[in-house]
């Protein structure tokens, strides 16, 4: 009888409210994200020489491109406004791709697919927001007081993260990327403007453009501090003048693409707004600390063609630009280890994260290889690094710092030679990895060596072996040269007994040499690898079953790979 009674009542008070109040809402057909794609660029011309910086001018220059070419070219105005009279909202549009991004109805999609000049109209699919994955990779909520003073393991480390790298090279020979124009992408550069870790940059006025492409404006100083981070790891510095980058002497464009605690297509299109920005104001490297998962994706998209921002990133490079890419902190997220996007396109300089006290493998470090089979991580640099935050420096971990640690290398590398094509870079950067020529999914190459750059164009000299393959009727084993056994203080013996090493003296012993092995199958694809710590030099023995058909065994042991099969 209640809820009769109350029933009675709420259609008394209905009975009371004018008709046009008691008829129900219409119901709006909901708006979806959609890419739209002209035919053509009839009729659209650019003067070079208007539209780009002359630091964009002299880059192509050097890069053998032409001046301006048709994805250059602005897009149609009369395409652009037929598009506008029928959507909700233009979000995007790309020059690169002759293209709009926008929301739109699906009756309203399927009117667009009608006007001239339209190529196609493809929905993207959106999948529900989730909260971001671990936050190694996108801001940190702000401290809540000033941090904590740098311990002298901190100041240990904040030489380390660049002398390891050669910082001691480059500077003798005067290369801090000094002419270099590196563009950062990220979710906001809060008190990169007041902090004393980038006074030296102020100074000389090398902050060279900045625009928040969110929020459409030049401010890119609030928002998260994650931009704020990964720039300290290319020029920040100390207070006693340590460099926490190799590239202090470069010049920056600072972008905001992203949002902090959320992964919106929007962030893609802001990616693909900043890399035709970056282009058209000279910048020579990109540096994006950000990737995108299971957010969107499907691990088996992660192939360099679906995602917008992997299609941006590869037509970034072929505008002479290296995009260097974190490979991302899912390595031990069990539903997604390997690298995102666009760390997934081919030609982007995918950065792993190394343990700063073994120089391996971080487990948060993302895995390749990338869909098909493709090699990535490409390098790898220290995961855990110091950083500028509000109020001072701190210890901070991820593959977002890894990044600007190899971009600062490679603008350094770039700066000994001018002229080398963008990728004849990427590859040289490759035989940097003093793991180089092996290398695994985890690692990829290993940390670039700045001693490979200052030694190039002398005669190439072959590493000694360090280990013999012995085979026998069932198996393969690896054995160490006892001129390669000796480490600090002691001689590895032929087998360790279990006493032997429980009484080692690991500080008379020194760090441990680790050894890499894999096998490979015929096609050179690694179906397993690891890296062991050498205690004793009869330090592998693999079945010869478990090698496969045509595959092969390949090791690597301070500076010599070499390989054992083919059967």
């Amino acid at each position: 009888m209640r809820f009769r009674g109350h029933l009675t009542l709420w259609l008394g008070l209905l009975a009371g409210l004018p008709a046009a109040a008691q008829r129900p809402a219409p119901i709006v057909a909901p708006a979806a994200r959609y890419w739209v794609t002209f035919r053509d660029k009839a009729g659209q011309t650019l003067q070079p020489a208007a539209y780009f910086d002359p630091a964009a001018q002299a880059r192509r220059r050097r890069q053998h491109l032409p001046a301006a070419d048709s994805t250059d070219f602005p897009v149609r105005p009369d395409y652009l406004a037929r598009v506008r009279a029928l959507t909700d909202s233009v979000t995007l549009v790309s020059r690169w791709f002759n293209a709009v991004a926008c929301r739109a109805t699906a009756a309203q999609a399927a009117r667009m697919r009608l006007l001239p000049g339209v190529r196609s109209v493809e929905a993207w699919p959106e999948r529900p927001l989730l909260p971001t994955g671990t936050p190694r990779l996108k801001a940190s909520p702000l401290p809540a007081g000033p941090p904590a003073p740098l311990s002298p393991a901190d100041l240990a480390l904040a030489h380390r993260q660049t002398a390891v790298l050669g910082a001691a090279g480059f500077r003798q020979a005067g290369q801090q990327g000094q002419g270099l124009r590196i563009a950062v992408f990220d979710v906001g550069f809060r008190v990169t403007d007041t902090h004393p870790a980038f006074a030296h940059l102020h100074r000389r006025r090398a902050i060279a453009a900045t625009y928040d492409f969110l929020r459409r404006t030049s401010d890119v100083y609030r928002g998260g501090t994650h931009g704020t981070e990964v720039l300290s790891c290319l020029a920040g510095q100390l207070p006693d003048s340590t460099f926490l980058g190799l590239a202090p002497a470069a010049e920056f464009l600072l972008a905001r693409t992203e949002q902090q605690g959320r992964e919106l297509y929007a962030e893609e299109e802001a990616w693909l707004a900043a890399a035709e920005w970056a282009d058209r104001h000279g910048a020579d490297i990109i540096n994006s600390s950000l990737g995108y998962t299971d957010r969107r994706y499907f691990p088996e998209q992660m192939n360099g063609r679906t995602s917008l921002v992997a299609r941006a990133a590869a037509m970034a490079v072929r505008k002479g630009m290296l995009v260097v890419n974190a490979a991302g902190n899912d390595g031990d997220d069990p539903t997604w280890r390997t690298v995102g996007t666009p760390a997934d396109a081919d030609s982007v300089l995918t950065v792993g994260g190394l343990d700063p006290d073994t120089f391996l493998h971080l487990p948060f470090s993302s895995y390749g290889p990338a869909a098909g089979g493709r090699l990535k991580p490409n390098v790898a640099a220290f995961g855990v690094a110091i950083t500028a935050v509000p109020g001072g420096f701190e210890r901070a971990e991820g593959t977002s710092f890894a990044s600007p640690l190899v971009a600062g290398f490679a603008a350094c590398a770039w700066q000994q030679q001018r002229d080398l094509p963008v990728m004849a870079l990427f590859a040289r950067l490759q035989q940097a990895g003093q793991l180089h020529p092996y290398f695994d999914y985890a690692h990829g190459y290993g940390l670039p060596q700045a001693a490979a750059f200052s030694a190039a164009g002398q005669p190439a000299v072959l590493p000694d072996p360090t280990f013999d393959f012995v085979a026998a009727d069932s198996a393969v084993s690896v054995i160490i040269r006892p001129e390669a056994a000796v480490v600090p203080a002691y001689s590895l013996p032929l087998q360790a007994a279990a006493e032997s090493l429980a009484n080692l003296d690991p500080d008379a012993a020194g760090p441990p040499v680790p050894l890499y092995w894999q096998l490979r199958d015929a096609s050179g694809f690694i179906i397993r690898y690891e890296v062991l710590e050498v205690s004793q030099r009869a330090i592998l023995r693999v079945p010869l079953r478990e090698l496969p058909t045509g595959g092969t065994l390949r090791v690597h042991f301070r500076g010599y790979t070499a390989s054992f099969g083919g059967l």
